[in-house]
């Protein structure tokens, strides 16, 4: 297995959006292809034609951090599409990395300790793996979607997965108010992760899955975007609660790799601070209640 098709499509989507008018050069008349040519991006860069072609066909293993930078450069790539190339030359060497199912007992302890702010760990693959009683409870939609599904004897060991709920739940657009804009996060979120691990099996499996039932997401995976995501504000809207306008702060968790944590506030004084104290209060009253009985039936021997 080799990520060469990655690095290709990577590259020649982000030659193609360079128009030469913005590197200085002349349009020309006869131009076959959008954007620039290979021929242009090697001369912004410094190194042959033959270099450059053979590295946009996904020859990028061994390369130097230099001539990286400078191909990152004459591409005018973006903090998070830079960090994207690097990971691709990274990832050429990797090996497989074995994908991270469930959190350290410190993590869980260190979430449950936020109580006044609704708190999640995800993987990659944007699988909740961990969250702390207001984080479970603002993103009930997409535990209860998973549960769901595992009462119904479809996938029981699937965990909740914000990319899947986003796209193929019914539920998932009335969770997302701006649904555009955060599917093109998480679209943006998955294609960085499959920058830094192309082995990653389930991964790949979830992304197949989407693209397979989802025109919006085949759609937005075709245009190769990365994101890096760090701080920032997000809408929910919360079907027990209603509107949530939310900053957030998200970073990841280098002592437990492929591991991101994420935390919400809301300003104080704002309708959205005194949505989040509600939220407490359903959780508190009735997150138990309505968990216990799905997860039980859940967890018994079914017949398949």
């Amino acid at each position: 297995m080799d990520n060469r098709d990655e690095i290709r499509d990577f590259l020649a989507s982000r030659r193609a959006r360079i128009t030469p008018q913005q590197v200085g050069l002349a349009p020309g008349v006869r131009r076959r292809v959008p954007g620039l040519r290979r021929e242009e991006v090697a001369v912004l860069a410094g190194v042959s034609t033959d270099w450059y072609t053979r590295l946009e066909k996904g020859h990028i293993s061994g390369v130097s951090t230099d001539v990286l930078n400078a191909v990152a450069r004459a591409l005018q790539l973006d903090d998070a599409e830079r960090a994207h190339l690097f990971d691709l030359a990274r990832a050429a060497d990797a090996r497989p990395r074995r994908p991270v199912r469930k959190v350290r007992p410190g993590l869980q302890r260190m979430l449950d300790a936020m109580t006044d702010a609704p708190a999640i760990i995800r993987n990659g693959r944007m699988d909740i793996v961990a969250a702390n009683r207001l984080g479970r409870a603002m993103y009930w939609p997409v535990f209860h979607a998973s549960l769901s599904s595992a009462d119904q004897g479809q996938a029981r060991s699937r965990p909740a997965n914000i990319a899947r709920f986003q796209f193929l739940d019914p539920a998932g657009p009335g969770f997302f108010p701006d649904w555009d804009s955060a599917a093109d996060v998480t679209v943006a979120l998955l294609r960085t992760e499959a920058g830094r691990d192309p082995y990653n099996k389930e991964l790949t499996q979830l992304i197949g899955e989407l693209s397979t039932r989802s025109d919006d997401f085949r759609g937005r995976w075709a245009q190769h975007n990365v994101r890096l995501h760090h701080t920032g504000t997000k809408t929910f809207h919360h079907p027990a609660i209603g509107d949530l306008t939310l900053d957030y702060e998200s970073m990841d968790l280098h002592a437990d790799p492929g591991l991101n944590l994420t935390v919400y506030t809301a300003a104080p004084g704002t309708p959205s601070c005194d949505a989040l104290r509600l939220l407490a209060s359903w959780a508190a009253t009735t997150l138990d209640q309505v968990e216990q009985p799905q997860d039980a039936e859940a967890s018994s021997p079914r017949s398949s």
